[in-house]
């Protein structure tokens, strides 16, 4: 922990960068997203402090609006806060995370990007570019500087890797993507097969890739709602200098990857103290995760926005969207899962307390980026298990699915919602929503377009039974009640 007061005009890399150690880039890593620092960059920093890992983080922004500047302006110091329960007392704790290098704009120094790929030391690729990062983009070239998608820039950067080093098998690297996708590291790895299959890049360059790299799936689970806007004032007040990339997370952590077991050797977590599981078969963490917190966050996110509450802990605190989340958690989430049911209900009763944790500010406008493929991967599974198990719809899950799409219209009464989506999904939506006049017809109509929409979902949801129409139905009371009163009768209607 830091002790020290400095004056408020100094800056963190003024009273940092002298007592730093300046590992070789060891680890790429795709996002400079508040998560990766507050989970991953973090455990990187822990490993060199108290494992010898010896390594330093090359963050690469994925997209052309990112935030690397920032970074940089500070050398890639920022100041982590963990805050919860640690042992079973409520614990405030901060550190300065030293393991960032640098950052990296491949939209303005593709150069300097794709010479990552030259370095002999290079090890590990990680990477969180949210669940709509992992996608093929047949529109991709070789010769773009950079390629659109996350997985054609890293198919670039391996291919670059390959020719440098003669195909040599020592120059292989071990990619551990975290977005939170079923097989994520499976999925990344055919795509990026897709991409060398598509630019012609040869059977050499395959079977280096399949005999020499390896691509492990990986399940993360921390809450990190970022900056701490609210009360940055005090934070700089404490820490006595200024940061502009404070990140703050709680203090409970969880990476299971799975992997083969020489990994262990490579990535010491055990010796580092890290909650960080090396495994066979992450599927049954996987499901208990993602379904649990994960769905939970996606499905009250729009709810509690046009509820006016903005953060999970005042929605948790709010006496029906409590009461809406405990009983979608227990009552549907729960019932599709195959683990022993003691454990999922304890799990359950962790991650509502997780959810209340009076330390974390979790903007749920900051959950809401790309909602609809959170949904489709978080909650629609549940929703489709459900059905299959049960023969009816869950009503809370089609709700919340209700509420999304109420959500992307873009408005809370005359206030305008920043949505953050792909392009195609946000004048999807605008299009669609411009054929509603009010009228159940027009209403009806507008769902089964919506429902039916394969971009949306991969399948066709306006088959499921009673789903148009129930989903209409809540769609009518938003549009002339409120949100606040749709929630009561859909409480009200499932006791």
């Amino acid at each position: 922990m830091i002790r020290r007061r400095f004056p408020l005009t100094k800056s963190i890399k003024s009273i940092w960068n002298d007592k730093r150690n300046n590992y070789p880039e060891r680890i790429v890593q795709f996002g400079e997203g508040n998560f990766l620092r507050g989970f991953v960059d973090w455990q990187v920093d822990r490993m060199n402090k108290r494992a010898g890992f010896r390594s330093s983080v090359a963050i690469v922004q994925p997209r052309a609006n990112g935030t690397v500047s920032k970074l940089n302006d500070q050398d890639g110091l920022y100041t982590l806060f963990l805050q919860g329960l640690k042992n079973g007392s409520a614990i405030s704790e901060h550190t300065v995370i030293e393991a960032v290098s640098r950052g990296i704009d491949p939209y303005k120094e593709y150069g300097e990007y794709i010479k990552l790929a030259e370095n002999p030391e290079l090890r590990f690729i990680f990477s969180n570019t949210t669940e709509a990062g992992i996608a093929f983009a047949p529109d991709d070239k070789l010769t773009d500087t950079p390629q659109s998608s996350f997985p054609g820039k890293l198919t670039a950067l391996l291919y670059h890797r390959f020719q440098y080093f003669n195909g040599s098998k020592e120059k292989g690297v071990i990619i551990i993507p975290c977005e939170l996708i079923d097989r994520n590291g499976d999925e990344l790895k055919k795509i990026v097969l897709q991409f060398a299959s598509l630019w012609n890049l040869g059977g050499e360059f395959t079977n280096w890739l399949e005999e020499y790299n390896v691509f492990c799936s990986s399940l993360v689970d921390r809450i990190v709602p970022g900056y701490p806007k609210d009360s940055i004032s005090e934070i700089t007040e404490e820490l006595g200098y200024e940061d502009r990339l404070v990140v703050v997370g709680e203090q409970y952590h969880l990476w299971v990857i799975e992997g083969p077991a020489w990994l262990k050797a490579e990535l010491p977590v055990e010796e580092a103290g890290l909650n960080t599981l090396i495994v066979d078969d992450m599927t049954p963490f996987r499901s208990r995760k993602v379904r649990i917190l994960n769905g939970a966050h996606t499905a009250m996110t729009p709810i509690s926005f046009l509820c006016k509450k903005e953060t999970v802990g005042e929605a948790m605190l709010d006496g029906q969207i409590g009461e809406f989340v405990r009983e979608l958690i227990f009552n549907e989430i729960i019932p599709t899962l195959d683990l022993p049911k003691a454990e999922l209900t304890a799990y359950a009763d962790e991650i509502v307390d997780r959810f209340l944790n009076p330390y974390i500010t979790h903007y749920v406008m900051d959950i809401s980026l790309n909602s609809i493929s959170k949904f489709k991967t978080r909650d629609l599974p549940t929703l489709l298990e459900f059905v299959n198990r049960k023969e009816h719809l869950p009503q809370k899950l089609v709700f919340s699915l209700s509420a999304l799409i109420y959500f992307y219209k873009g408005k809370r009464g005359d206030e305008q919602i920043m949505l953050r989506d792909d392009d195609s999904i946000l004048t999807f939506f605008h299009e669609q929503w411009s054929t509603v006049d009010g009228s159940q017809s027009s209403m009806h109509t507008f769902v089964q377009n919506v429902l039916q929409e394969k971009m949306l979902w991969e399948q066709d949801l306006s088959e499921l039974a009673g789903l148009v129409e129930t989903i209409t139905n809540h769609l009518m009371m938003m549009e002339h009640t409120g949100m606040r009163k749709a929630l009561q009768a859909c409480l009200e209607n499932t006791h």
